[in-house]
């Protein structure tokens, strides 16, 4: 039992706990896995705010990985394209995974092996190692892929 200065009040029992409430305060049980289990008395709506904080605090501490996305044309100049690839390489280096994704418009759509080796040039402009994790495929107005970097040991 953890008293409202923060001081330990030993272990009491249940309704000896419950005694020593105050008007205004709670009976808040901390660690229920512990023997014996942990309780403290507080404000239920500080508790609150404290635990919201912390979960707060935690989660900006985390990195957000997730998937960026590359658009690129099947007609861009090689100076366009090696700029993309840079800006993966920045990304990958980030640890994000990324989708390359290549517009294709009007009859450039039936071109679809013209189109694959225009995707894979780009993909060797990349200068850092990745693997691809969902192989090239056709659907909406282009070409997709996603890749990530390999983790080297």
């Amino acid at each position: 039992m953890i008293g409202e200065d923060g001081k330990n009040l030993g272990v009491l029992s249940r309704e000896e706990a419950l005694k020593l409430v105050r008007p205004g305060l709670d009976l808040i049980e901390i660690t229920a896995n512990a023997k014996p289990p942990v309780a403290r008395i507080m404000s239920y709506d500080k508790f609150r705010y404290v635990e919201a904080k912390a979960v707060k605090k935690e989660r900006q501490g985390q990195k957000q990985v997730g998937m960026k996305q590359i658009q690129i044309s099947a007609r861009a100049a090689a100076h366009d394209l090696l700029i993309k690839a840079n800006q993966a390489q920045k990304f990958m280096e980030e640890g994000h995974q990324i989708e390359v994704q290549m517009r294709l418009r009007g009859r450039e759509k039936g071109m679809k092996d013209w189109a694959r080796g225009k995707l894979d040039a780009f993909l060797k402009m990349i200068p850092v190692e990745f693997k691809i994790l969902h192989p090239a495929k056709f659907g909406g107005r282009g070409i997709g892929v996603h890749i990530s970097k390999t983790q080297t040991k």
